[in-house]
């Protein structure tokens, strides 16, 4: 029987993938924009985050950079996306939830997660697997049994317009 519903929506795993990526553009930081989004058994979203400077800090008085002394880069003040997912959960109970997230997490990140009780780790990128910290993480992952696995999907793009849908025009009874 042919129920004519849509056959090329997105997975679960693209979807929260595509909030974490979405989630990251809220980022200020001129290099590294990074996501989070926790998901829960049930699919539902229970937390995102963005790379940024803590609340009550201005994104206009600390710096961006990523090279000078110490205190002149942004290093000692960001809070990564995977902190900010996990404070900002609308729930203090994240076991067996899962992370979207844009890269892989450092070995602070993982600490987090693991603490909070996240059982698994889907990222986009690992482009700095060679690093101590990231080193530390999978060391940490595995000994915790938190799982982690390299986001996959068979789409190059989701498209996002704030004026159409689908090059249709959204009038309020279509939503």
């Amino acid at each position: 029987m042919k129920t004519g519903k849509r056959t090329d929506c997105l997975s679960w795993d693209e979807y929260f993938m595509a909030v974490a990526l979405l989630s990251g553009q809220r980022s200020k930081d001129p290099n590294t924009r990074v996501g989070a989004c926790v998901a829960d058994a049930d699919n539902k979203i229970v937390g995102v985050g963005y790379n940024g400077f803590p609340w009550g800090c201005s994104d206009d008085e600390l710096p961006w950079t990523r090279e000078g002394d110490y205190l002149d880069t942004k290093y000692p003040y960001v809070c990564h996306a995977e902190l900010n997912a996990v404070l900002n959960a609308t729930s203090r109970n994240l076991s067996g939830c899962r992370i979207y997230v844009a890269l892989f997490p450092c070995n602070e990140c993982t600490k987090v997660i693991i603490q909070s009780g996240i059982r698994e780790i889907i990222y986009a990128s690992d482009k700095y697997k060679d690093t101590d910290s990231v080193r530390a993480s999978k060391i940490m992952l595995e000994k915790s049994g938190v799982v982690h696995r390299k986001f996959s999907t068979e789409r190059d793009t989701v498209l996002l317009s704030f004026s159409s849908s689908q090059g249709k025009k959204v009038d309020r009874q279509d939503i």
